[in-house]
């Protein structure tokens, strides 16, 4: 939720133009984490002296999306837009609302004071504002927003005024700003008492740092960042200093720039030399140097953070030819498939190996239970594989909503294995149900998209999944690769048992041909199209289907619900006769899956009664099922794989269809209302 970007230039000649045209070019690579509005903070003065622009900061706040800000941006007359900037920090952040209503009041950057003295950027929600909103309004402080936000550059400047000495850093006072915080952020300050200083914090919230050197150093050079008390980096470019404080090794006669975001596509095309904040670090650049140091020191905690290269292509996060990212997200999954099973899948001795996993992989085969934990999308990959998971594993699989989880107390013991699934791996509640796992000595399990991420780096092991960046807000190809990472992993389980090969081999076969199956179905796109012509007027939908395909009607039923705003619903076909059967008549749709599998049969007895009530059933089913077409208003026919793998191949017509309705109802399907992609408050 929200999205972060901060630029820093040190050093390097930067026209304002080109800083405000970086800041919102960030923000609209952010703008699925939220836009309901959006502002940037940047310095204010039109003087060629530089201390006397860096003493004022201007904000530019508008409602809406990033479009909207860009626009308002351009209308400032009092902004020399020529005016170059040897050393700049400009700040800027696209948001989704939590408290208060979109408005230019409420949007960020929020600030201390009508002077601007202090402004910040915020992903979160502080949970205790409320309390320190009470005590600030008794020292006298106004404030003007409805946010949660407002207090943090209320509270920096309080303690600001109220400091001891002259000489106190503005990451210092941060660090005891975020000891009264409670909830979860990422935050990114700014200051006119610290010209060309930026300092940002995170707990709980995503934040990493792009660094770009203007003169290109090798990677020898910059192995770690700088831990001092350890054993000494021969390098003559990494500086000494006291304390536990790391540095990054760049010297005042050297240009950098650094990019504050809470996702690398913010960052990857201007460079991908990326640091990965933990919980309670505090990074600063003071004069063109990066330091980080801990908020919380404890015993074997370690400040030195690696410079990571990032795989990801600038390309990946582009539209292409595509009208919006969820179609190219669509249109994309033979490949992400591919790559999830890239290095992993040897189809022609039929071995799986998960890397991220082997090491573990005894431990987890002794284990009593699987519990797989996830939100949304994640939960139903979970739910979507759950049963092939428990006929290769032979153990127990529980599937768990992780604010449910944590809502009841799930006793956990030391010999369960927990699964953490979300696209982001920033997801606030599977967090905090990782969290609760650990203390209970659970082995706990990643499964990701995102390298990094708190979920990826806060487990014991894990499966990255390898689809690419997802922009667009409903979760498609992470889906279908999340279904067959799990997939794999089942696999790789019952390896070692010879009862299970020839059941492996048919399920490692179809592996090999999905790609192509995918390719089939998403040739049906003008049949699927033509299909939401018919349906796009109508106000509710619903969905059913059994076994293997109970997952796809819930995960199609969601999608549909989150970009078309239709009601739609994902009904167990066993359970038809239980209630929902009371909502079919000749003006309900009705979508059904019908497989060929061991549900073949009582899902044409759903039919069956479907058809009796005057219903007129829309069909997914396979090519050569005559029986069930006769049925049918309407088919979509499918090629035929293994049914543990029919969920990847049936969950894409109703990904399709959501999209062609959204776009015939007139809506956004990138940036469905009230909704943003990666949830990182409860």
């Amino acid at each position: 939720m929200c999205g972060i970007f901060a630029y820093l230039n040190y050093n390097v000649p930067r026209s304002r133009k080109h800083i405000l045209d970086t800041l919102v070019k960030g923000l609209q690579r952010l703008e699925y984490r939220g836009y309901d509005s959006a502002g940037v903070a940047v310095d204010g003065g039109n003087d060629k002296n530089w201390d006397n622009n860096s003493k004022v900061i201007q904000l530019i706040k508008k409602r809406g999306k990033v479009k909207a800000l860009q626009d308002e941006i351009y209308k400032q007359d009092s902004l020399d837009f020529d005016i170059e900037f040897e050393t700049h920090v400009g700040i800027a952040h696209t948001r989704w609302a939590t408290h208060g209503e979109p408005n230019a009041v409420n949007s960020h950057p929020q600030r201390s004071d009508k002077n601007n003295e202090f402004v910040v950027i915020h992903n979160g929600i502080i949970t205790n504002y409320k309390d320190l909103k009470k005590f600030l309004e008794s020292k006298g402080y106004e404030f003007e927003s409805e946010t949660d936000t407002e207090t943090i550059p209320k509270l920096l400047k309080y303690m600001y005024d109220n400091r001891e000495s002259d000489e106190i850093s503005l990451s210092t006072l941060v660090e005891r700003v975020t000891q009264q915080l409670e909830g979860a952020f990422a935050l990114v300050f700014k200051s006119v008492h610290f010209p060309g200083q930026v300092v940002g914090t995170r707990r709980g919230g995503p934040l990493l740092i792009g660094v770009q050197s203007k003169h290109k150093l090798s990677t020898d050079h910059i192995p770690v960042l700088y831990r001092c008390g350890k054993e000494k980096k021969a390098v003559s470019t990494l500086p000494r200093v006291d304390g536990d404080t790391c540095l990054y090794p760049i010297g005042e006669e050297t240009g950098v720039e650094y990019y504050f975001a809470s996702d690398a596509s913010a960052i990857i095309e201007h460079t991908n030399r990326v640091i990965f904040l933990e919980d309670d670090d505090v990074a600063a650049v003071v004069d063109g140097r990066l330091s980080i140091h801990r908020i919380k020191r404890t015993a074997g905690d370690d400040p030195a953070r690696a410079i990571q290269t990032l795989q990801m292509e600038l390309q990946q996060i582009m539209k292409g030819s595509y009208s919006s990212f969820m179609q190219k997200e669509i249109f994309e999954q033979p490949e992400s498939v591919v790559n999830t099973m890239r290095g992993r899948v040897n189809f022609d001795d039929f071995t799986v190996l998960l890397g991220g996993l082997k090491d573990h992989i005894r431990e987890i085969r002794r284990c009593r239970r699987l519990i797989v934990i996830g939100c949304g999308t994640s939960y139903h990959a979970g739910v979507a594989t759950r049963q092939i998971l428990e006929e290769l594993t032979e153990l127990p699989v529980m599937v768990e909503l992780s604010s449910d989880f944590l809502d009841r107390n799930t006793p956990v013991f030391r010999d369960d294995v927990c699964f953490f699934i979300s696209q982001s791996g920033e997801t606030a509640d599977t967090l905090m149900a990782l969290h609760y796992c650990k203390e209970r000595g659970a082995l706990t399990v990643g499964v990701t998209n995102t390298v990094g991420s708190s979920i990826s780096r806060e487990t014991d092991c894990g499966i990255h999944i390898n689809a690419g960046p997802e922009v667009g807000v409903a979760s498609t190809k992470a889906y279908t690769s999340q279904f067959v990472a799990l997939v794999m992993f089942s696999l790789m389980m019952c390896d070692d048992r010879l009862s299970m090969q020839k059941r492996r081999q048919e399920i490692i076969s179809a592996l090999r041909t999905l790609p192509d199956l995918i390719k089939e179905v998403l040739a049906l796109d003008d049949q699927i199209n033509s299909l939401a012509h018919e349906l796009y007027q109508q106000r509710s939908l619903l969905v059913m289907g059994r076994g293997f395909n109970y997952a796809t009607c819930m995960e199609g039923a969601l999608k549909i619900k989150e970009i078309t705003y239709m009601h739609s619903e994902g009904i167990l076909a066993g359970e038809l006769k239980h209630g929902p059967l009371a909502l079919v008549d000749k003006l309900m749709p009705v979508i059904m899956i019908i497989m060929k599998d061991p549900t073949h049969t009582k899902c044409q007895n759903a039919l069956q009664q479907v058809v009796a009530r005057k219903g007129r059933p829309i069909l997914i089913c396979e090519k050569n099922d005559d029986e069930s077409k006769l049925l049918a208003y309407r088919t979509i026919e499918l090629p035929h794989t293994v049914d543990c793998l029919q969920g990847v191949l049936t969950v894409i017509p109703l990904q399709l269809l959501s999209y062609h309705l959204a776009v015939l109802r007139g809506f956004d399907v990138d940036f469905p209302r009230n909704l943003a992609k990666s949830v990182t408050v409860e």
